[in-house]
Parts: structure tokens; sequence; C-alpha cells
């Protein structure tokens, strides 16, 4: 077995957006060599995540709704006694999840119709990072 280990780096202009990072995590498991395993693809910061879903801008639109009703911008979270203003941003990434795992089948990642992957970045304008760790042989 053998494994590749890479980084994409992220600084939004945005305190919140939504990157479709499929393409660089396929270029990173061709640079493996990998044909068959797993992806493992990870945001390394606690108001960030990694999730699946479809590449349509309705349904990400939908998704962002959907966190801001559970976790608001905003409010007195316990969180900002600590001096920060981003209590949302840590349970947005609870909600989207912070990793994924990808099958990898004959050298491309495994998905189902319409499934991409995604960084989403709830707490952005500063210098972020995202593992993708790829095993197999």
């Amino acid at each position: 077995m053998k494994s590749h280990t890479a980084y994409l780096w992220f600084e939004t202009k945005k305190r919140r957006e939504y990157i479709n990072i499929t393409r660089e995590v396929q270029s990173e498991l061709e640079k493996s060599g990998i044909r068959e395993g797993m992806a493992l693809v990870s945001a390394m910061h606690i108001t960030a995540g990694v999730y699946i879903n479809d590449a349509e801008s309705g349904l990400i639109a939908d998704i962002d709704e959907w966190a801001d009703k559970v976790a608001p911008f905003g409010p007195d979270y316990r969180h900002h006694r600590a001096g920060e203003d981003n209590g949302d941003a840590h349970l947005k990434s609870l909600l989207i999840g912070h990793e994924v795992v990808i099958p990898v089948t004959d050298g491309r990642l495994d998905f189902g119709p319409w499934q991409q992957v995604y960084y989403a970045e709830f707490d952005g304008k500063r210098k972020k990072r995202v593992i993708i760790k790829i095993m197999g042989i």
C-alpha cells in the first residue's frame, strides 16, 4: 500500500463561501498513481467543512440558508465571551461535517451521479487549509 498527501490552501474574500474542489482532489489522485483505495478530504480548521453533494447553485443557496437558520450569525453565543464573533461558524461546521471519504476505483474518484466535493468556509478572510490523503494500491 502507498499513500499521497497534499494540501489545498484557501483565503476567501467573504466570510462564507462554498468552493467546488472536485478537480483538485482528482488531480491529486492522478499524481498519486493510486488506482484502488480511498481518498480522505478533511478541513483542517474548526470553522470550515467538507461535504459531498450536487454542484447546483440553488442547492448551495439552500444549504447556506438552512445552516443560517440553525446557526445564525450574530446571537450572543457563549463562545463570543472569549472575544470571538464566530460561534455560528463553529456550529455550521458541525452541521456540514469536516471530512469525507471517497472510494477510488480504477484511478478515479468513484462518485454517484452528480456528486462533487465542496469546501465550505464559514469564517473566512484568513488563510486555512484542507488535507487530501489518498491511500491504496
